[in-house]
C-alpha cells in the first residue's frame, strides 16, 4: 500500500506541477489570442446573452433543458467548497499575491471553457431514450478519432467525481456542521443522501429545475455578505488590492503563523487553486452544457465565460478580499476555518461564521446534485444507458460513506484523476481549436444557424 501511495504522490506532483499548470494557462492564452480577447471586447454581449436571459425558455429546440438551466446547473457544480476553502488555502500558503495569479488564470480560462462547451454542443449525440449526451469524450472520439483517449477521460471522470463530489464535498460539509452544531457527520450524511437522491433520480431535467432556483439563492447570499464586508471596511479595500498586487511578484517573509512564500509558491498556489475552482481545461462543464436547448454551439459556449467570471472573479474574490481585509491570513489557520474567522472579524459579528457555513452547505449540496450527472454521462459513454440507475444508487451510497471520513488516500487519488482528465481534454481542445474559432466568428458576426 505504501508503494501505491508513493506512486500516486509522484504522479500527483506531475499532474498538478508547474508543467501542467503552464499547459492549462498556456492553452487559455493561445485561445484568447485566437479569439482576439473576446472575453473583453464582447463582455457586455456575453453577459446579456447568458445571465441576462438565464430564465427564458425557448420551445422547439434540440436538447433536454433550457440554456439558462444548463448554465446555472454547471455553475452549481463548479461553485463549491473550493471557493471557500480552496481560496483560503491558496492565501494561507502563497499569501495575498496568489490572488493575482488566480485572477490571471481565470481570465485566460474563460477562453478555454468557451471552447470546451462549444465543442461539446457541436459533437453531442442524441440517445435512444431521447436525451442528449456530450462532452470531451464525444469530441475526442469524433473529432480526434481517438476512442482510447475518450475512454480514458470517461474513466477519470467517474473516479474523480465519485470521490471529489460524493465523498470529499460531503465530508467537508458534515464536518463543518458537526463543528458548528454538534450533529454527528453520519446523520448529516444520511440526510444529504436522501435530499440528493430525491433530485438526481429525476434525471437532468430535475437537476436543472432545482439548480435554476438554488444557484441564484446560494450565490446571492454569499455575494451580499461579501458586499457587506466591502462596504463596512471600504477604507481597507484599496490597501487589500495593493497587498495583492504588491505581493504577486515578490517573496513574502514569515509573519505570525504564516510560514512565508517564494515567488514560485505564490504563482503555483494562485493558478492551481484558480483552475481547480473554475475547472477551465478539466473538461467537466461541457458535459452538463451539452444538454442545453440552443440554436448554435456558441450560444451555449459563451456561458463558459460567464461561469468562470462568476466563480473566480466574483465568488473567489469575495473570499480573498475578506480574508485579506480581516488580516486572519497571518494566523496559520487554513481552509473553511480561516474563511469563517475572516467573515466573523470583518463583519464584527458571529453572523459571519454562519453565512460561511450556510454557503458551504449550499455550495456543497449543489455540487452533490449536479456532479452526479458527470458520472452518468461518462457511464453512459462507457457502458450504455442502463448504467444510469446503478450510478445514481452508488452516488447516494457514496455520500453516506463520505460523511464517515478517514479516506485521505482516496482523496489524493481523486485529485490525481482530476488532473489526468485535463490531458486528453486539452489535446482535443487544441486539435479542434480551428473549428471553435470558426464557430465563434459565425456567432458574433450574426451568421447563426449555419453550423449543423
Amino acid at each position: 500500500m505504501d508503494a501505491i501511495v508513493k506512486a500516486n504522490d509522484f504522479l500527483n506532483g506531475i499532474v498538478w506541477g508547474p508543467y501542467m499548470i503552464a499547459l492549462l494557462v498556456g492553452t487559455g492564452v493561445y485561445l484568447t489570442i485566437r479569439y482576439k480577447f473576446f472575453q473583453v471586447t464582447k463582455f457586455k454581449q456575453i453577459m446579456k446573452n447568458t445571465f441576462g436571459i438565464a430564465f427564458q425558455k425557448k420551445e422547439g429546440l434540440e436538447g433536454d433543458i433550457s440554456s439558462g438551466q444548463a448554465g446555472l446547473t454547471s455553475i452549481a457544480a463548479v461553485v463549491g467548497t473550493g471557493n471557500i476553502a480552496g481560496v483560503a488555502t491558496a492565501i494561507s500558503i502563497g499569501g495575498p499575491g496568489a490572488v493575482f495569479w488566480m485572477w490571471l488564470a481565470a481570465f485566460f480560462g474563460m477562453a478555454t471553457k468557451f471552447t470546451e462547451i462549444s465543442l461539446g454542443i457541436k459533437y453531442r449525440e442524441k440517445g435512444k431514450d431521447g436525451t442528449y449526451s456530450g462532452g470531451p469524450m464525444y469530441y475526442i472520439q469524433k473529432g480526434l478519432n481517438s476512442k482510447g483517449l475518450a475512454i480514458f477521460f470517461s474513466i477519470m471522470v467517474i473516479i474523480t467525481y465519485f470521490v471529489v463530489g460524493a465523498i470529499v464535498d460531503t465530508n467537508t460539509i458534515c464536518l463543518s456542521i458537526e463543528e458548528q452544531w454538534g450533529i454527528k457527520p453520519v446523520i448529516s450524511g444520511i440526510i444529504f443522501a436522501i435530499l440528493t437522491g430525491i433530485v438526481i433520480f429525476g434525471g437532468i431535467k430535475s437537476i436543472g429545475d432545482v439548480c435554476e432556483k438554488l444557484t441564484p439563492i446560494m450565490g446571492g447570499i454569499y455575494v451580499v455578505a461579501g458586499l457587506a464586508v466591502i462596504i463596512l471596511n471600504i477604507k481597507q479595500v484599496p490597501a487589500a488590492f495593493a497587498t495583492i498586487f504588491g505581493n504577486a511578484f515578490t517573496p513574502i517573509s514569515a509573519t505570525g503563523g504564516f510560514a512565508g512564500a517564494t515567488v514560485s509558491q505564490i504563482i503555483t498556489m494562485g493558478t492551481a487553486r484558480g483552475l481547480f475552482s473554475n475547472e477551465a481545461g478539466i473538461g467537466s462543464s461541457p458535459i452538463i452544457h451539452s444538454s442545453a436547448q440552443v440554436d448554435h454551439p456558441v450560444e451555449q459556449g459563451i456561458w463558459g465565460v460567464t461561469e468562470v467570471f462568476f466563480d473566480t472573479i466574483i465568488v473567489c474574490s469575495i473570499t480573498a478580499l475578506t480574508i485579506i481585509i480581516s488580516g486572519e491570513w497571518t494566523t496559520g489557520v487554513s481552509g473553511v476555518a480561516l474563511t469563517m474567522r475572516a467573515f466573523t472579524k470583518a463583519l464584527s459579528s458571529n453572523i459571519g461564521s454562519y453565512i460561511v457555513l450556510i454557503s458551504a452547505i449550499l455550495f456543497g449540496y449543489s455540487c452533490l446534485i449536479s456532479a452526479n450527472y458527470y458520472c452518468e454521462v461518462a457511464g453512459n459513454y462507457l457502458f450504455g444507458p442502463k448504467s444510469k440507475m446503478p450510478i445514481r444508487v452508488l452516488w447516494v451510497i457514496f455520500i453516506v460513506i463520505g460523511s464517515m471520513g478517514g479516506l485521505e488516500f482516496v482523496w489524493d487519488l481523486a485529485d490525481t484523476a482530476n488532473g489526468l482528465m485535463a490531458i486528453p481534454n486539452l489535446i482535443g481542445v487544441l486539435y479542434l481549436s480551428n473549428q471553435a474559432v470558426k464557430l465563434k466568428n459565425e456567432y458574433f458576426s450574426g451568421e447563426i444557424g449555419k453550423v449543423k
